[in-house]
């Protein structure tokens, strides 16, 4: 929290953002913990992570709102979106 992040903006763990390998920062993806259902759009700016057989690392608030907080890590599917006027971004 308050570090600078690989695209340069300061971390702010209760925003809705995400570490990926490749994804170009910027990017909006969609996140589904498989084991619940429940998912949450996040906006790529930073690498990783940097541990093998991880495809993402979600922020605080973002691990939060799909139930990964306390487990840590769980099965997830990773959809690139569009950003549309009609959805609605928290963090």
């Amino acid at each position: 929290h308050g570090r600078k992040t690989a695209n340069g903006e300061t971390f702010n763990m209760n925003e809705f953002t995400a570490a990926h390998p490749s994804l170009p920062f910027g990017t909006w993806v969609r996140v589904t913990n498989l084991r619940n259902g429940k998912d949450v759009i996040v906006r790529i700016n930073d690498r990783g992570p940097f541990i093998k057989g991880r495809v993402i690392d979600l922020s605080v608030g973002a691990a939060k709102q799909i139930g990964l907080f306390k487990s840590g890590t769980a099965q997830v599917r990773v959809e690139a979106i569009e950003k549309t006027s009609s959805e609605v971004y928290s963090g």
